[in-house]
């Protein structure tokens, strides 16, 4: 078992700055290569705390601003123009920093680290996309994709 600190949030697994136990081959292959996570040694503490304070400094404070900012979200749609050719197809996809921005347009703020899109947005139309805005509470939002 291989001790590790998490630098980004990892579904089922993590927030940034918990220390957990994970198999070799998973640490090895997968979470060092793509900076997902770094050894734990004891010099890391004080790396440990400020990924913790940035962390409590980004993350919203309580759990009723998390359910208002949801029903806000929820109540909307959002709106992100992109580059088309022949048939709706886009040049590339939507990405999360566009909705986080189309979020952000609107007079809301979300993290874009916290924007889940389940299959990569390849077309015009409308898509639905989850925010996890708090470990208890998940907003689901509706994107419109336009030409622009």
């Amino acid at each position: 078992m291989a001790k590790l600190i998490l630098t980004h949030e990892v579904n089922r697994l993590g927030e940034p700055g918990d220390v957990v136990e994970v198999k070799d081959g998973y640490a090895r292959n997968y979470l060092i290569p793509r900076s997902l996570a770094t050894p734990w040694t004891k010099g890391a503490e004080a790396q440990v705390e400020a990924i913790r304070r940035a962390r409590k400094s980004r993350e919203i404070a309580n759990l009723d601003e998390a359910r208002a900012l949801r029903d806000s979200l929820q109540a909307k749609s959002f709106t992100v123009a992109a580059t088309t050719g022949k048939g709706g197809r886009l040049f590339g996809s939507v990405s999360t920093a566009d909705i986080a921005a189309a979020v952000e347009a609107e007079g809301l703020k979300i993290d874009r680290r916290k924007v889940q899109i389940v299959a990569p947005i390849k077309a015009i139309g409308s898509h639905n996309v989850t925010v996890r805005l708090h470990p208890e509470v998940e907003a689901k939002l509706k994107v419109v994709v336009v030409p622009a």
